[in-house]
């Protein structure tokens, strides 16, 4: 740029003529001189700036970043490359509680239902950032949402189901304290697309098989989120072309955005005073002839129409002050039961339809004493309810709130995680022991015991893949074999 000036100072320089004005007679070498500099500046300043192909998604309109924003930090994010290779296996965990977003593996698997004295066979085992965030799987692929406190980035990841080898990562800068770990979401992924959701809101989409970047979302500078207490715990929602997500923004309460391109394809404005997010997730819910999502808010449950936004119902009795963290658990006939930590205990809603449209009353509420869900949401199975409640006890309740067996004092489970296949119920306490017990209203029937982490905090869900059991602890992700061996298997083969 000092060059360019220079040459213009010197070609507007005035010429002395004996007729007429000195500024006309110089005009032409003046308007050259602008020219020559123009020229001069555009070759410069263009050698400097080279051209970026833009990402479908990856560009931001303008004025679609909050106030004194600067760079939405997923943009920045880099690739790379490990040396895993995808496994050759079947079976798919897609989402959070898998398949059906009911926490069921539906597969038909031939399970183990007891183990040697040191518990099912662990496969392989890798390191993770401080946390409780949980792995999807989809085509032999373990995808997780993960943070590396070295570089101070989230990454998600994605590593192979045969041993634990990273195949590429995707990670972009963000500075995150530990506050009960870091990292607490889990993916969702389609076969296509990867979406995931960082501790300070950050929403990445990824190719699943490549890790390309395809849009990224910052809901906080974006849609004005607030960083929830312990960071965020919501698990974004794919459902066809879309995902939905749940800012609690001033003006936007939920959102659809379109999945290939991660553009705003409707909103659910907020209601006054804003209910905020939370660490629930937003569940779908399909009733007389009606499709909704339903989501807890930081000041009630509300129901919203798939597709326009617009709400069906909400339900201002379920709050949680401290933190919700469960999500509504969705039952036959148009039930949905809510619970919740810190003396919330639980409450069942019945959904109504009446000229085509929906509303919602309460039918009962429990105490804590009976049933309160600190971190888990429940399983419903064969008009049974399974959970931990806050006394660290599994129970088992009928739909009409009434207990039939608790785990008792001597089988407690604290806030880990559990998932349910094949009729049995795999379970996990925060210290790692891991049980097995029969998922039937009888009794509590336990099958199998063992110590499989060494760790602290087993609080991360679990996701169950072709006999493959993951789960993880505070700092570690382990894969053991909880289907019968592959020989055993081969023996039944007439």
């Amino acid at each position: 740029m000092l060059r360019a000036g220079l040459a213009v100072s010197r070609l507007v320089t005035p010429v002395t003529h004996s007729k007429g004005p000195s500024w006309v007679s110089g005009l032409p070498w003046l308007l050259a001189g602008v020219a020559l500099a123009s020229l001069a500046y555009w070759w410069l300043g263009s050698s400097s700036q080279p051209v970026v192909r833009r990402e479908p998604g990856a560009d931001q309109a303008p004025g679609s970043l909050g106030a004194g924003s600067q760079t939405n930090v997923v943009l920045t994010g880099q690739l790379t490359r490990g040396s895993g290779q995808p496994a050759d296996l079947p079976g798919v965990w897609p989402q959070f509680r898998g398949p059906n977003r009911d926490n069921i593996c539906a597969e038909p698997l031939v399970l183990q239902r007891s183990w040697p004295a040191g518990g099912p066979r662990q496969l392989w085992v890798v390191p993770v950032g401080e946390g409780y965030a949980a792995p999807v799987v989809w085509n032999g692929r373990v995808y997780l949402m993960d943070y590396d406190e070295e570089r101070k980035q989230d990454a998600l990841r994605c590593l192979s189901l045969a041993d634990g080898q990273e195949i590429w990562r995707f990670a972009y800068p963000v500075s995150i304290k530990r506050n009960h770990g870091r990292s607490r979401t889990v993916p969702a992924v389609n076969g296509k697309y990867v979406v995931a959701m960082g501790p300070k809101c950050h929403v990445v989409c990824l190719d699943a098989v490549t890790g390309q970047l395809r849009w990224g979302l910052d809901l906080v500078r974006q849609f004005g989120a607030t960083v929830p207490q312990w960071y965020a715990g919501q698990c974004p929602l794919i459902d066809g072309d879309r995902v939905i997500l749940a800012p609690g923004g001033p003006e936007v309460l939920l959102m659809a955005v379109d999945l290939a391109t991660g553009k705003e394809v409707w909103r659910t404005p907020n209601f006054k005073p804003d209910w905020k997010m939370t660490h629930s997730s937003v569940m779908p819910m399909d009733w007389a002839g009606r499709r909704s999502y339903l989501y807890c808010g930081s000041l009630g449950v509300v129901a919203v129409s798939t597709q326009d936004g617009s709400v069906l119902w909400t339900n201002l009795l379920w709050r949680i002050s401290i933190a919700t963290v469960p999500s509504p658990l969705v039952l036959p006939e148009g039930r949905v039961f809510l619970t919740g930590g810190y003396d919330a205990g639980s409450l069942m809603l019945q959904v109504k339809a009446a000229d085509g449209r929906l509303s919602v009353e309460p039918l009962f509420r429990l105490p804590p004493t009976v049933f309160g869900a600190i971190q888990h949401t429940p399983i419903y199975f064969d008009g049974h309810i399974y959970g931990v409640r806050s006394d660290g006890q599994f129970a088992c309740l009928t739909v009409d709130g009434k207990i039939r067996w608790t785990s008792g004092a001597n089988n407690q489970f604290g806030l880990g995680a559990f998932l349910m296949a094949g009729g049995l119920i795999y379970a996990l306490h925060d210290s790692g022991r891991l049980s097995l017990f029969e998922a039937t209203p009888s009794r509590f029937n336990l099958l199998a015991q063992a110590q499989v982490l060494q760790g602290r905090e087993a609080w991360g869900p679990m996701a169950l893949v072709g006999g493959r059991l993951l789960l993880r602890d505070y700092t570690r992700l382990v894969c053991l074999e909880v289907g019968a061996p592959q020989r055993a298997l081969q023996a039944q083969v007439p």
